[in-house]
């Protein structure tokens, strides 16, 4: 037998040279029992696994949490929106009636139609204030998502499927539609 059997190599600190020393018999066979203390450290005990599961449950309901609570907000601020657009939704007719009453006027320049004119401007600037704008379909093409038609004519000027007239104008909230515009849609040039 050589006289190298029994020893084992040995890494020392860096720059020096391994060498070899003798192994016992013992250390031989307790080797395997130091690989199986070294696997039984790795492997968590019960105690560290159900710490490890609470501790990931708990972050699970913490970020549930948040997204509830982002969520409600989310909710009271829709609700508040809605709230707000159904009362601003009311005050529709008001606008068209101004709106009607200022292009009837005999004279524009009485200062009763000025007024009017006036008290209109700001119930329009207070409106958009919150959002909601008018939509002005005159000359526009025919769009059954934003208009409502009431009727077709023929037109000579307008070509057929755009909005010949605006019986009453539609309203946006934001990028939604509140009422479609009323419209008269052409139907193209006269047959003969």
């Amino acid at each position: 037998m050589s006289k190298h059997k029994n020893h084992k190599r040995q890494e020392v600190a860096a720059g020096e040279p391994a060498a070899e020393t003798p192994v016992s018999e013992p250390v031989a066979e307790a080797a395997p029992e130091a690989a199986a203390a070294v696997a039984d450290e790795a492997a968590p005990s019960p105690e560290q696994a159900e710490v490890a599961a609470l501790k990931d449950r708990y972050a699970r309901l913490l970020a549930d949490f948040d997204n509830y609570r982002k969520r409600q907000a989310r909710e009271r601020e829709d609700l508040g929106k809605r709230a707000n657009e159904s009362l601003l939704e009311d005050f529709l007719p008001v606008a068209d009636h101004l709106e009607m009453a200022l292009a009837k006027a005999a004279d524009p320049a009485d200062p009763f139609v000025v007024g009017v004119g006036m008290v209109y401007g700001q119930f329009i600037a207070a409106l958009e204030k919150h959002g909601v704008t008018p939509l002005d379909a005159k000359g526009q093409p025919f769009n059954p998502d934003w208009h409502e038609a009431l009727s077709q004519v023929p037109s000579d000027t307008v070509a057929e499927g755009e909005v010949v007239e605006q019986f009453r104008r539609g309203w946006c909230v934001g990028n939604r539609l509140m009422r479609p515009a009323q419209v008269i849609v052409s139907s193209g040039k006269p047959h003969d």
